[in-house]
């Protein structure tokens, strides 16, 4: 498999919070190949562009919440440009906008319109899911429902492996589903809880009754958690993916957030990629 691989740095936000410059040191020292932004740290899109070309990692895409990118999106978009970013995800949408209520289809327009401004600055908008896009309207999917209302050259996938098996579908064949269509692929792993209900599920149940996502589900470090990536790498090759991005939204396992990313570059390397 001819993958390249990327550390998403919100993984160790804490460390990058400190010296940004070490840590992106510290990654590449690991053996990645680039990285994926969710923010700059209190640095300038010139300092980012370079402190990566120095070190020698790829910037090859960023996390922007959707409502910091319809405050400014030309400078947003302007400013991953310059850094080098070849692609920029939304990573969630507020609970006002999701599958289900008023807001989605006014966030699919939005979404449209962003995709299109990219499109101009030469970047490829991506989407990166969670388990609530599973929520189903007219018997489908929210996330297929975006998909669809939006073209593809305007939007591609950035399917997060995780949420998609913690909403009950096979990461696997959600990846293949988007063939052409997933230029990146999330993986992350985890192990579940007792309560194994979806964001859906746990909706319904009373506040007191709701667990927390810390309660619900633990991250953990790649090839430590309930995934098959075997299958889901071969999914993402056959679905075209050019870079996999390894995330843990948080450390566990008593390891540190950057011995847990080591760990998770180590089972990659296990697998030949």
């Amino acid at each position: 498999m001819a993958f390249s691989v990327a550390l998403q740095i919100h993984s160790v936000k804490d460390y990058a919070e400190r010296d940004l410059k070490g840590t992106l040191q510290k990654i590449k020292d690991m053996g990645y190949d680039g990285v994926e932004f969710a923010g700059l740290y209190g640095h300038t899109p010139t300092e980012v562009k370079d402190m990566v070309e120095e070190i020698g990692l790829v910037p090859i895409s960023a996390h922007v919440p959707l409502e910091e990118m319809l405050a400014n999106p030309d400078k947003v978009m302007a400013d991953y440009v310059e850094i080098g970013c070849s692609y920029i995800a939304i990573p969630d949408i507020g609970e006002e906008r999701r599958p289900g209520t008023e807001g989605f289809e006014q966030t699919i327009k939005e979404i449209e319109m962003l995709g299109s401004l990219a499109q101009q600055h030469g970047i490829q908008m991506l989407y990166h899911n969670h388990d609530h896009e599973f929520q189903k309207i007219k018997g489908e999917y929210g996330l297929d429902v975006l998909y669809q209302s939006v073209p593809s050259e305007l939007l591609q996938t950035q399917i997060d492996t995780c949420w998609v098996y913690v909403a009950g579908e096979d990461p696997a064949e959600y990846v293949r589903k988007y063939t052409g269509r997933a230029p990146l692929v999330h993986l992350q792993d985890f192990v579940m809880g007792e309560n194994q209900e979806s964001d859906s599920q746990r909706s319904v149940l009373s506040d007191e009754a709701v667990p927390s996502e810390e309660e619900f589900l633990a991250f953990r470090p790649l090839g430590y958690g309930v995934q098959n990536f075997p299958a889901i790498l071969t999914a993402a090759e056959e679905a075209g993916a050019e870079w996999v991005i390894v995330g843990q939204d948080r450390p566990s396992m008593g390891k540190t957030p950057m011995e847990s990313a080591d760990m998770s570059r180590q089972y990659l390397k296990s697998l030949g990629i």
